[in-house]
């Protein structure tokens, strides 16, 4: 099994560089929206799903659907496991020890993940960076119903933009 691909199989600098420029395409408008509302339109498992929908936008997983959906079940998994099993924790606050907030917290996100995993399986909503956003959920970082609003209308932004934004070509296997 080789570690990298070999120089013929990865992508040119101006592929590369293609690909980046998309990738943050679809990021810039939550970016200002990030910034101008002082709102968490921009958090971690965006960059992941960015990333994916620009350079490996013919992969089943990089689907519009799956993207919506994935994120979705994340959410809400989330938000079922952390107010069900450590309300008013966060990862932020880092609980002591083999505490019981400590048990609390690193259990919501552990079923957080599985509950999120289930449901994109049984479904075939399958996104990997769901499983990021139920970690940001799951372990306290953005728990209310607005948070899962804003974070629900971020994956739908970067949605939208990747259906306006031209595509690079990028995971196509070169000729």
């Amino acid at each position: 099994m080789e570690l990298l691909e070999p120089l013929r199989e990865r992508p040119t600098t101006s592929d590369a560089l293609l690909s980046t420029g998309r990738t943050l395409s679809l990021l810039v408008l939550l970016v200002l929206l990030a910034w101008g509302t002082g709102q968490p339109f921009l958090f971690p498992s965006l960059g992941p799903s960015a990333y994916a929908l620009a350079v490996t936008p013919s992969a089943a997983t990089s689907r519009w659907q799956r993207a919506v959906g994935g994120h979705l079940f994340g959410v809400l998994a989330g938000l079922l496991a952390y107010h069900t099993i450590a309300p008013g924790l966060s990862v932020t606050d880092i609980p002591p020890a083999l505490s019981m907030p400590g048990l609390q917290l690193v259990g919501s996100g552990f079923v957080a993940v599985g509950l999120t995993t289930v449901a994109m399986l049984r479904t075939d909503l399958r996104h990997a960076p769901a499983c990021a956003t139920t970690l940001i959920v799951g372990l306290g970082l953005l728990t209310s119903l607005w948070e899962a609003g804003i974070i629900m209308f971020a994956i739908c932004v970067l949605a939208v933009a990747d259906h306006l934004i031209p595509t690079t070509g990028v995971d196509e296997p070169p000729q």
